[in-house]
C-alpha cells in the first residue's frame, strides 16, 4: 500500500527522532585518523561497513525480526564495542518510543529489531524494508562525512548514489538469508569504533 511505504519512509527519515545524526558509527575516528579523507575513501569505508559489518548483520536481524524472531540477545552480542551497543540500543529505544506514540506499540530494543517489529503490519516486501533501512544508515554516514571530511554536498550525494547497487544487492540477499548467514569482517571499522571511546575531542556519540 502506498500509505505503508510512506509510513516506512517517515520512520527512516532524518526527521524521525531517533537522533541518528548524533552517531558516526566510528567514522569520526576514521576521519580524525585520515583513513577517510575524500569521496573515494568515504565510499569505500561505508561500502565495507554495509557489506562486511553492521550493515549486513543488521539487515539479516531486521528480516528475521519482521518474521517474529526474538533476537535481542543475539543483536546485543553482535555489538563489538560499548559504543556500538549504545548506538543500536539508544536509537532503538527512541524509535520504539516514537512509533508507539504513533499507535504502533513496540518494545525498546536494538534498532533493527525495533524497526522489524514495527514493520510487521506494513504491506511491504521484506527486501524493500531492508533496502530502505540500509539506505537510511548509509545516508547518515554520508551526511557525517559531508560535514566533517568535509565533502561538498554534490560529492556526498554522488557517494550515496554510488552505493545504491550494493544496497539493493544486500537487501535482496538479506531478505531470504538464514540467521547463521550473519558474519562480520569490518575490522578497521570495529577498531575505529573502539578507539573513538577515548577520542579527546569529538562531535558524535559513536
Amino acid at each position: 500500500m502506498p500509505t505503508d511505504l510512506l509510513k516506512l519512509v517517515q520512520w527512516l527519515s532524518p526527521a524521525f527522532p531517533t537522533g541518528g545524526y548524533a552517531y558516526s558509527h566510528g567514522l569520526e575516528q576514521a576521519i580524525a585518523d585520515g583513513a577517510v579523507h575524500d569521496a573515494a575513501t568515504t565510499q569505500a569505508w561505508i561500502a565495507d561497513v554495509l557489506r562486511l559489518g553492521a550493515g549486513w548483520s543488521d539487515a539479516v536481524l531486521l528480516a528475521h525480526a519482521r518474521g517474529g524472531a526474538d533476537l535481542c540477545d543475539v543483536a546485543r552480542a553482535l555489538a563489538p564495542s560499548a559504543e556500538r551497543l549504545r548506538e543500536t540500543e539508544e536509537q532503538g529505544a527512541a524509535f520504539a518510543a516514537t512509533v508507539t506514540a504513533l499507535g504502533v506499540p513496540v518494545d525498546a530494543g536494538p534498532l533493527p529489531l525495533a524497526v522489524g517489529t514495527a514493520s510487521r503490519g506494513l504491506d511491504l516486501q521484506t527486501e524493500q524494508l531492508v533496502a530502505l533501512f540500509l539506505h537510511a544508515f548509509a545516508a547518515n554516514l554520508t551526511a557525517c562525512a559531508t560535514r566533517f571530511v568535509p565533502l561538498g554536498q554534490t560529492q556526498g550525494q554522488r557517494v550515496l548514489d554510488a552505493l545504491h547497487p550494493l544496497i539493493a544487492d544486500l537487501a535482496a540477499r538479506a531478505a531470504i538469508a538464514p540467521l547463521d548467514a550473519i558474519a562480520s569482517a569490518a575490522v578497521a571499522g570495529d577498531l575505529a569504533a573502539m578507539r573513538h571511546e577515548t577520542l579527546d575531542v569529538r562531535i558524535f556519540k559513536t
